[in-house]
């Protein structure tokens, strides 16, 4: 179990993460997602002993390991660039970290053999890196970090610069790794799709603080915060203001809505609706709905789906449809919203209410 308390990291007076508490349990699989420079590369290096928190402590398995060297802690980390020694073949680069830590040779070569099978590097052992694919070679550094036996795995975004098939290839290899190692897997990423194709728990990271942690669908489905719904959303989440009198909720666009349901144990006031570009849509939906009658900004086709960028007054949305919709920017356009897709945010950020489709799933 790796348990951080109150760690937090300052660097020339200011916070790249602030005092966060968070307990990784053994043989589970955990994601860090958030933008670019939202501190999951710090949060990871001070996991790993690379850095030493500015307040706070780190605990593995009950023991105390702020002060400890990373060379002393069962560690191994694969970054984004992948690192392979050219000059060794895979056997060789596999069993690198082995001969280091003294270890005898008929362990090295078991150990080697089994981690190789464990990642289907078995038939390119003789080969040297600059022979192997992108995905194969990032297949040997993970096998490298892995034969290493260690109780703690980071993956910072070691994915992110391969190509499409090899990143969906590792991405179902992964959670099959992580099976098989009992290791406590640490994996950063910018991407929500990513994170719940892996499942297991998601934190989600926001300026140098976590914003929310648990199970990645219990996340996506229930964001305790604007923040947390924002970066766990691909678009982000839009969001549109509204007010509660009564049994009537009133939308900033003019669209009104009977207030029934799980809205109606609301107290009358201000509030933030967020809903996800996915759950707009051209047809009006069974059951209450709004329609929002937008402007057309622009569109993007993508395969199957349509990406609709739109504006309605001062507030800016993305819809995601169903099909090939060849529009016209700056037409006018509706798009329907079922009132049980939106969640309720107060005026300071934090959910009021979850969406139905999410209470009920």
């Amino acid at each position: 179990m790796l348990e951080l308390q109150g760690v937090s990291k300052i660097v020339a007076g200011k916070p790249h993460i602030n005092a966060t508490d968070v307990t990784f349990q053994k043989g589970t699989m955990n994601v860090l997602l958030g933008p670019t420079s939202a501190g999951k590369t710090s949060l990871m290096r001070l996991m790993a002993g690379l850095d030493r928190p500015s307040t706070g402590k780190v605990f593995w398995n009950g023991k105390d390991v702020t002060g400890q060297r990373v060379q002393d802690r069962r560690i191994a980390m694969v970054y984004q660039q992948f690192i392979n020694y050219p000059s060794m073949n895979v056997y060789d680069n596999i069993a690198s970290p082995l001969r280091l830590a003294g270890r005898d040779r008929s362990e090295i070569d078991r150990r080697v053999r089994e981690t190789a099978a464990m990642l289907q590097l078995t038939p390119l052992l003789d080969r040297m890196p600059l022979e192997l694919s992108g995905g194969q070679q990032q297949r040997c550094a993970l096998a490298r970090a892995l034969v290493k036996d260690a109780g703690l795995v980071l993956l910072d975004e070691p994915l992110a610069n391969l190509d499409y098939k090899l990143r969906e290839e590792l991405r179902d290899e992964i959670p099959r790794i992580f099976r098989e190692s009992g290791a406590i897997f640490v994996y950063a990423t910018t991407e929500p799709e990513e994170a719940l194709l892996l499942g297991g728990n998601t934190a989600c990271l926001w300026e140098g603080r976590v914003t929310q942690f648990g199970p990645a669908t219990e996340v996506y489905r229930h964001p305790i915060d604007t923040t947390t719904a924002r970066v766990f959303s691909d678009p982000p989440m839009n969001f549109s203001a509204c007010t509660k009198a009564g049994d009537t909720l009133t939308f900033e666009v003019g669209a009104k809505v009977a207030a029934g349901g799980n809205l109606s144990a609301i107290r009358d006031g201000d509030y933030v609706a967020g809903f996800r570009a996915n759950h707009l849509r051209f047809e009006k939906p069974n059951g209450p709905a709004l329609e929002l009658k937008c402007q057309l900004v622009a569109s993007e086709i993508t395969g199957s789906e349509t990406f609709l960028h739109v504006r309605q007054g001062t507030s800016r949305w993305v819809a995601l449809v169903h099909g090939i919709h060849h529009l016209t920017d700056g037409t006018d356009v509706s798009l329907w919203l079922s009132t049980a897709h939106f969640h309720l945010f107060d005026t300071h950020g934090q959910l009021a209410v979850q969406a139905a489709y999410a209470a009920a799933a």
